[in-house]
């Protein structure tokens, strides 16, 4: 997933990112570490649209019984209505990662992608992935570290941009009441031990993005655009003045980068941490 497009100039996390590096490689990770057999049950933590539901269904693993849970409503919809549009047998629900509505030992594993990052009480998510989970099931969960992105641009203001949508993400984060460890990808298999899951492995997945020479047009209009649509959602005005200031600092970046032209380079690259635990008999 080397090549996949990221960009922290419109989002501060991977999470909305995930339909986009989402691909046949990471499909055959999870087939690979869920270990699924017929008849097995699959749970998928934060299930957002159905991703994660229509790529393993894409397997023809046969008789697996898929089952899908989001805090978000519209998603939850949203992934029925993508997973009975290409006849896929999925079953979804509108739960809270730390309270789960399922029974001990539900389900023979138990996943979840870039969602642990957004949760308040991380330990109490975790404890119920192995709750759900029957004894010696898998848990794979895959986070990144959103402390430590990297990034790198040839002009000077590359880098008071890409502070400037740091600042602002992190005040709509606050004004949003959102919570989360942002380190949290590589902790997952301390918390997985503690709550009696037994770490068995952890894959790295890097996620970057390089431009050589000035974006196009489009790239700039999709950044406007997305930060347009965070200010006008914001709820906050200290969120929003935020915004109109990274705005104005994205503008004299296109115009830098312009200037440019061949010769400029941006870099940027975050890492998710995939950690395969086995639930202790």
């Amino acid at each position: 997933m080397s090549n996949h497009t990221i960009d922290g100039l419109t989002s501060p996390t991977l999470k909305y990112l995930r339909e986009h590096w989402w691909d046949e490689e990471f499909t055959a990770f999870l087939k690979e570490t869920l270990r699924p057999r017929p008849g097995n049950r699959i749970l998928d933590v934060g299930c957002g649209t159905g991703t994660g539901e229509v790529s393993i269904g894409r397997l023809h693993l046969s008789q697996i019984q898929l089952f899908g849970v989001d805090l978000v409503w519209d998603h939850v919809r949203t992934a029925r209505q993508t997973t009975a549009g290409i006849n896929q047998r999925a079953h979804f629900a509108a739960a809270d990662a730390c309270r789960l509505p399922f029974t001990d030992g539900t389900f023979d594993s138990t996943y979840c992608v870039a969602v642990l990052q957004h949760v308040r009480d991380v330990t109490a998510a975790v404890r119920e992935f192995a709750r759900v989970t029957r004894p010696g099931g898998r848990v794979v969960a895959v986070e990144p570290d959103n402390a430590a992105r990297y990034w790198y641009s040839s002009a000077a203001s590359g880098r008071r941009t890409f502070d400037a949508s740091s600042a602002f993400f992190a005040a709509l984060a606050r004004a949003r009441g959102d919570g989360g460890e942002p380190s949290v990808g590589p902790r997952l298999p301390t918390l997985f031990a503690d709550e009696g899951i037994e770490p068995v492995s952890v894959r790295l997945f890097p996620v970057s993005q390089a431009r050589l020479g000035a974006p196009e047009a489009g790239v700039w209009e999709n950044r406007r655009t997305r930060v347009q649509r965070a200010i006008d959602n914001a709820p906050a005005d200290d969120a929003k003045a935020l915004g109109r200031e990274y705005l104005e600092q994205l503008k004299a970046y296109e115009a830098d980068a312009a200037r440019a032209g061949a010769s400029f380079v941006e870099i940027e690259n975050t890492m998710l941490f995939a950690t395969v635990g086995q639930r202790s008999e």
